[in-house]
């Protein structure tokens, strides 16, 4: 438990986005500390993890949902300081990492008991907050939606980012075989460090060509795609007899030309979720499944979350300008709290 001053501060740093637009249009500004509410917990940020959610909202394509801050970010971790009427779980000076759905990008965050979670032992707190936007994705998504079981094949768009080096050691670690595509050799060569058995380089290779070389035509059990556009109809030649695709995101757009006959043929499943805007409720039910199953795995050092870079957070834009040209894993920002 981590020793807390007597009185909180009234203000604090916060990221604010200008206006939509490039990295530039963060701008540290000065913001009220906001009080916990209802079951909430009160934190002093230490790390917050920068995601792609947050690069849409800078754009102006993702808006908060009703009643989140309008203050980017969607993953912290800190030290609470407060706690609001009706907690139970953590008191102030517990660590602890969480999921928020805005706010993150500030020196102070609030965020419901139910959606924060014990640093796992032994994690240092800035590669705490890398943990909670990945990995309530890849679980929700990978092993609720898609039932990635023992023994299937699991193919990772986009291997190299933060929600794929997530996916290959969560997939790994479940026993799954994993494949995944990603832009560059040097690319290829860090997802299979991680354990991906085979790294696809799209850029010089046809995924759905390798993928069924790689499996004897059967094809894949499960897609993880964050690509969307031309790789829909692409997904449905390399899944496999009943395979599961599960869509996340949309950097090729969210319009294809798809021909439906193997959809039915193989009897596949094309499913997607967005996890930001679901209830609290939805999202605690993720996090007990994590604490369960995962946060062993981080504890034993056999799951981790692969880090790309740190920048502080007045220092938001080029952490953003990372993010949008070249990165492997996660990068965060820290306050110095």
């Amino acid at each position: 438990m981590t020793e807390l001053p007597t009185t909180l501060p009234t203000t604090m740093t916060a990221i604010e986005i200008s206006q939509p637009g490039g990295p530039e249009v963060l701008v540290p500004a000065e913001r009220p500390v906001p009080a916990a509410g209802e079951g909430e917990v009160l934190v002093r940020v230490s790390a917050a993890g920068v995601n792609r959610p947050d690069v849409l909202q800078r754009l102006g394509g993702y808006a908060p949902p009703a009643g989140a801050s309008d203050i980017p970010g969607l993953e912290i971790a800190g030290t609470v300081v407060a706690a609001g009427p009706g907690t139970s779980r953590f008191q102030p000076g517990d660590t602890v990492c969480a999921l928020v759905a805005g706010g993150g990008y500030a020196e102070y965050c609030t965020v419901h008991e139910t959606n924060a979670l014990p640093l796992p032992a032994g994690l240092p707190v800035s590669e705490a907050a890398a943990i909670p936007e990945t990995f309530f994705t890849v679980w929700t998504n990978v092993f609720d939606r898609g039932a990635l079981q023992p023994g299937e094949t699991l193919l990772i768009h986009g291997g190299a980012s933060g929600i794929g080096t997530t996916a290959i050691q969560l997939g790994k670690a479940f026993g799954a075989t994993v494949f995944v595509t990603a832009g560059t050799p040097e690319k290829c060569r860090a997802c299979e460090e991680l354990g991906a058995d085979l790294a696809i380089d799209y850029k010089s290779a046809d995924f759905v060509e390798v993928v069924k070389k790689a499996t004897d035509k059967r094809g894949v059990d499960v897609i993880l795609d964050m690509v969307g556009g031309d790789y829909v109809p692409r997904n449905y030649q390399a899944a496999a007899e009943e395979g599961r695709i599960v869509q996340i995101a949309f950097l090729h757009g969210y319009k294809a030309e798809i021909d439906l006959n193997p959809l039915m043929r193989k009897r596949l499943t094309h499913t997607g979720s967005t996890l930001r805007p679901r209830p609290v409720a939805f999202k605690a039910q993720i996090a007990r499944a994590l604490e369960e199953k995962v946060w062993p795995l981080i504890a034993a050092g056999k799951v981790k979350p692969v880090m790309d870079s740190r920048f502080p957070l007045t220092r938001a834009g080029e952490a953003h300008a990372r993010i949008d040209a070249d990165h492997t894993g996660k990068i965060v920002l820290e306050t110095g709290l």
